[in-house]
């Protein structure tokens, strides 16, 4: 039960509560009605705002649309004044452009071409618009005028400032590449550079705008007559300023002295003018057995002097026309060969210029009727060549062959440089240097195989045989002509492959020696080829001096000219690489040589018998030391010492003029033959020295030991 003092006290503190909430609770409720009368008010002044509004968008929106169509009205009025003042001007452009077309584009182009696009434009316009407006011909008019002026500028820059490329600078350019060390690149400039950029402009142009190719003929036939012009050039400064050696020179690189020959010589043969000068006396004095001879000194700087003796004094010698003659010949031919070097590099320059200025789908066409007139002009220049070479065959001329291997070479060096520049031409453009190519490897061969068959049939026998039995005519030139082929042994080698010689020489094709082409074989298999063909030569050779040796009556000097000839053609042999290219396919021609040399001294060495029969120990008669010799015996003696005398003699006499050129063959010959009749003379001289034979014994002991020995020295000796 809770006490009455606690109860009292927790019914005030309940009380004050009450009152306390009783207050908020009025607080709140007057709150209330504050909040609602605000409220009233908010949506009074709401309800007026929204009225106003309302009556404000009633007012402006009829306002904001008329004012749209206003602003559209005045746009489409100026779209109508901007084209009506475009179309306006069409009509104004002939006479706006008239006089500008009139004067034409030179010096003023980028005028020029803004003129003829507004003409352009024109005739587009009244083209789709106005097909029936007097101005749509007005214009055209216009534009074929300015297009015919156009076409007129192209000519004219071109005409005007294409240039034939000066000799000099082709030079240049031709040995950058042919020389070792590293030069600058030779400016080649067809075009100033201003120049070409109007040029390939106008082309784009006309190609363009134009629908007009014909510039295209006027380009290649302009750049075809420089082209043409500029190897022609290059031939005729061969001509005038090339020197016996064939040497021109080129002043045209800078920091050079002008002096100094740019362009080295073609390397060929250094023996190649003289063996054609050769050559040309061997048709005309050996081949058609004619009287006739030359001093010819074919092995230059050899140990051993070989000459071919002058044979007959011929006042119709024609050496001299002859050598200047063929200088002739050597300065054409270079001037050909370097014509075709120039031809490669010009074309090559050429295209390089073409590009720039003729469209692509057009290029390949202009450039093969550009380089035609050119490539015509050098193929005409190889067809005389293969021309003159077939007539000069014919008259057994065969120094012209050596013409053709330098120019066949020179061809099948170039070629396939010809064919990368030739590469997208026409079939019968690129067919040419073939074709030139296997017209002089037929001609070639067929001056080998007449070459040949000449040496082996040289009816030369009576008139032009050497009397002191030197070296003849015909071993010395075909030597000579051998030798050049060393210089030319794959030339020469495809030549005898291309006409399928192998079955003649009974040499078989091994797969693995040729290509897929018939007539493409591969180094060794020519070295066989042209080895063989060196071995028919030298065998044609060895039977016809054979034959001629028979002229001789003296069986000794007709070994003394075998000796001759087969001794000058193993030193040929060895003092070049021909003894090598011999070996291929004959590997003892080199020993078989030394035996017929030996033999032909040995068959010399006979000659002898008759002088040292007399005095040979088996002739001798017998007597007995101290015993008086009989008459017969005394005759005996007499006759072997005036046999032994005479026959010396009249050997010494003959044998003296006849010529052995070798010095080291004529000396073996001389102490051979001194050491035989030395010993047997004097052991005869030394048995009958003493012996009572003769009152008169100076009368047949004529010579001492010494003194025959002194004249076998003088033998093979005219100045002795």
């Amino acid at each position: 039960m809770i006490p009455p003092q606690e109860a009292s006290a927790r019914r005030r503190e309940i009380e004050d509560k009450l009152k306390q909430e009783e207050e908020t609770l009025s607080f709140i409720r007057d709150s209330l009605e504050k909040s609602d009368q605000l409220t009233k008010n908010m949506v009074s002044i709401l309800s007026s705002f929204e009225s106003r509004l309302m009556k404000l968008e009633n007012s402006i929106i009829p306002v904001h649309k008329q004012t749209e169509n206003l602003q559209r009205l005045q746009e489409n009025v100026e779209k109508t004044l901007s084209c009506l003042d475009h179309v306006i001007s069409y009509y104004h452009v002939a006479s706006d452009t008239e006089k500008i077309i009139r004067e034409g584009p030179t010096g003023r182009l980028e005028e020029y071409l803004a003129s003829m696009a507004k003409i352009q434009k024109a005739v587009e316009y009244f083209q789709d618009n106005s097909p029936d407006s007097p101005e749509l011909n007005k214009v055209k008019l216009l534009f074929e005028r300015g297009k015919e002026s156009l076409e007129s500028e192209f000519r004219s820059l071109m005409t005007r400032h294409s240039k034939v490329v000066s000799p000099v600078l082709i030079l240049d350019l031709i040995s950058g590449e042919e020389e070792l060390e590293v030069q600058e690149e030779v400016p080649l400039e067809h075009l100033p550079e201003g120049v070409l950029l109007d040029v390939v402009r106008i082309s784009r142009w006309l190609v363009e705008y134009g629908r007009n190719q014909d510039f295209m003929n006027v380009y290649y036939q302009i750049r075809s007559s420089q082209l043409d012009r500029s190897i022609k050039g290059l031939r005729e400064h061969f001509r005038k300023s090339s020197s016996a050696s064939g040497v021109p020179y080129s002043p045209a690189i800078p920091n050079k002295r002008k002096d100094t020959p740019t362009k080295k010589p073609v390397k060929r043969p250094g023996t190649i003018r003289k063996a054609q000068n050769l050559l040309k006396q061997y048709s005309q004095h050996g081949l058609d057995g004619k009287k006739g001879g030359s001093n010819l000194i074919p092995l230059e700087g050899h140990e051993h002097d070989f000459r071919v003796k002058r044979l007959s004094e011929a006042p119709n010698d024609k050496h001299g026309p002859l050598a200047g003659r063929d200088d002739m010949l050597d300065v054409e031919t270079d001037a050909y060969i370097h014509c075709v070097s120039a031809f490669v590099k010009l074309a090559q320059s050429e295209y390089q210029l073409l590009t720039a200025v003729i469209p692509e789908h057009h290029q390949k066409k202009t450039f093969d009727s550009l380089i035609q007139d050119a490539l015509d002009g050098l193929m005409l220049e190889g067809d005389n060549i293969v021309s003159a070479a077939r007539k000069a065959i014919a008259r057994h001329d065969f120094s012209a062959v050596l013409t053709v291997f330098p120019v066949l070479r020179h061809l099948k060096q170039t070629k396939p440089e010809v064919d990368q520049v030739l590469q997208g031409t026409a079939a019968s453009t690129k067919n040419k240097l073939p074709s030139l190519i296997a017209s002089m490897e037929t001609v070639g061969a067929k001056a080998l195989e007449d070459f040949a068959d000449n040496i082996k049939n040289d009816p030369d026998k009576e008139y032009n045989m050497p009397k002191d039995g030197t070296v003849h005519e015909l071993t010395s030139n075909a030597i000579l002509f051998l030798q050049q082929l060393l210089d030319f042994q794959e030339t020469a080698g495809a030549m005898l492959a291309s006409q399928v010689l192998g079955d003649t020489y009974n040499i078989p094709l091994d797969p693995r020696e040729t290509s897929s082409s018939a007539t493409s074989y591969n180094s060794e298999f020519s070295k066989r080829l042209l080895s063989t063909y060196i071995c028919k030569v030298l065998g044609n050779l060895q039977l016809n001096l054979l034959s001629k040796s028979k002229v001789y009556e003296d069986p000794a000097l007709s070994a003394i000219f075998l000796h001759n000839n087969y001794n000058y053609i193993l030193k040929a042999l060895e003092k070049s690489e021909l003894i090598q290219l011999v070996a291929v396919t004959q590997k003892t021609a080199e020993r078989s040589y030394r035996e017929h040399i030996d033999h032909q001294i040995q068959t010399y060495q006979r000659s002898w018998t008759k002088v040292t029969e007399y005095i040979s120990e088996k002739n001798l008669p017998v007597f007995q030391p101290g015993v008086k010799l009989r008459d017969k015996e005394r005759q005996m003696i007499k006759e072997r010492f005036k046999g032994f005398n005479d026959g010396l003699e009249e050997l010494c006499k003959t044998q003296k003029a006849w010529a052995i050129p070798d010095t080291e063959q004529r000396d073996k010959i001389r102490q051979a033959q001194k050491h035989i009749v030395k010993e047997t003379y004097g052991a005869f001289l030394h048995r009958y020295s003493s012996v009572p034979f003769t009152k008169n014994p100076e009368k047949y002991i004529k010579y001492r030991v010494e003194q025959v020995g002194d004249m076998i020295d003088r033998l093979f000796d005219t100045s002795a």
